[in-house]
């Protein structure tokens, strides 16, 4: 891959998801976020486009793609809508990807060929009530007894648990403890409908409000044995580097809604008139959409070549968090210009820059927030604590 320009392949992807946001999801998504309901029918024609298999082999019902792939058939999706953009991303990187990453041949027969066809979503479920960024403090357990492991505790703002397609969630426990204290982290697949597992009533949102997402308690839930993911204690491990290539996707998505705002402002300032002449044609309008694509362009670059050099084999974690840091941000700054220069429409649901607006801060705490993501590219130059 190219980390200037998208290959043959690559651009007949990207195009193609263009189109289906566009063609399927922008005509639905502004009824299911004032409802708040979650778009099935979307969801099962993204499954027939093989979205959810697109970094999967094909032995596994996936694609044959790759991870780069899968971002920008996200970015994509996230210029029209976010909520369908994290439900693609977590059902496929939080999702189905630590089992095919981690799982045995077993674990990847049962459950991969339904997860790479979105007849059913995955969930990932690490963090915690009084956890958040510190994914260490973990304290949910799981016990082993006999051939069961034991598990008790609950997870929190776990995207995908709680629809009629949710078939799993992979979550990390404390399954011992040294002497000294230190805590062995492993994964654990808890099937949905195990006895126990309680899925908590959906969250009241800020954003994101098509998409699903719900608090989990483990009150006693029984699991197989063979339900560890990976080795015993390496949970922890297992999830960072999930989350480093999460990153990726999450800035991808980022980029998409910050585009998104350039698109829908370069429209609005044609159509809509102030003084006698359309706004783009006043330079304080014209100078603010020039700021918000060149934000953009330079996030794109970004996650481009976090990336390329993920798919390469190379060392990505500082370009994945500088990648996930900026173009959150930027997202943040175009989604807030984007809802100024519409005025008092910006303020208006009927408008996607309202859906972007409303949608824009959580990517600035998702899957690292931006002090982590600082605090990770700090590290990587020596300094900081």
């Amino acid at each position: 891959m190219s980390r200037a320009r998208l290959s043959e392949e690559y651009e007949a992807l990207r195009a193609t998801v263009e189109a289906f946001a566009h063609d399927v999801v922008a005509p639905v998504i502004g009824e299911h976020y004032e409802n708040r309901t979650f778009p099935y029918e979307v969801v099962a024609q993204m499954g027939d486009l093989g979205l959810f298999g697109l970094p999967f082999p094909e032995e596994y019902g996936g694609q044959g793609g790759d991870y780069f792939a899968l971002c920008l058939a996200i970015e994509e999706l996230a210029r029209v809508d976010s909520s369908v953009a994290i439900t693609l991303e977590a059902a496929v990187s939080l999702g189905a990807m630590p089992i095919y990453l981690y799982g045995t041949e077993e674990q990847r027969r049962r459950w991969l060929p339904r997860l790479t066809s979105g007849t059913m979503l995955g969930a990932f479920g690490l963090t915690e009530p009084g956890g958040g960024s510190d994914a260490g403090a973990t304290r949910t357990t799981a016990v082993l007894d006999g051939d069961e492991w034991v598990i008790n505790g609950s997870k929190a703002f776990i995207t995908n648990s709680g629809t009629a397609l949710t078939g799993l969630v992979t979550v990390t426990a404390v399954t011992s403890t040294t002497a000294q204290g230190r805590k062995e982290i492993s994964s654990i697949i808890v099937p949905s409908g195990t006895p126990g597992l309680t899925v908590e009533p959906a969250y009241s949102k800020v954003g994101w409000n098509a998409s699903d997402t719900h608090g989990l308690s483990f009150d006693d839930v029984r699991v197989p044995a063979a339900n560890l993911l990976g080795e015993r204690g390496r949970g922890y491990a297992q999830f960072l580097r999930i989350l480093d290539e999460g990153r990726i996707a999450i800035s991808a998505l980022a980029v998409g809604l910050a585009q998104g705002c350039v698109d829908e402002c370069v429209r609005y300032a044609g159509e809509r008139e102030a003084f006698g002449r359309p706004i783009g044609e006043h330079q304080a309008i014209a100078f603010t959409i020039a700021d918000m694509e060149t934000r953009t362009h330079v996030a794109r670059t970004a996650y481009h070549d976090a990336g390329a050099r993920m798919l390469a084999g190379e060392p990505f974690k500082h370009e994945a968090a500088m990648a996930k840091l900026y173009s959150s941000e930027i997202a943040v700054t175009n989604a807030r210009e984007a809802t100024q220069v519409f005025g008092g429409y910006g303020y208006m649901n009927e408008y996607p820059v309202a859906r972007f607006w409303r949608d824009s801060k959580i990517l600035e705490i998702g899957e690292g927030t931006s002090e982590v993501q600082r605090m990770l590219i700090a590290r990587h130059l020596g300094v900081g604590s």
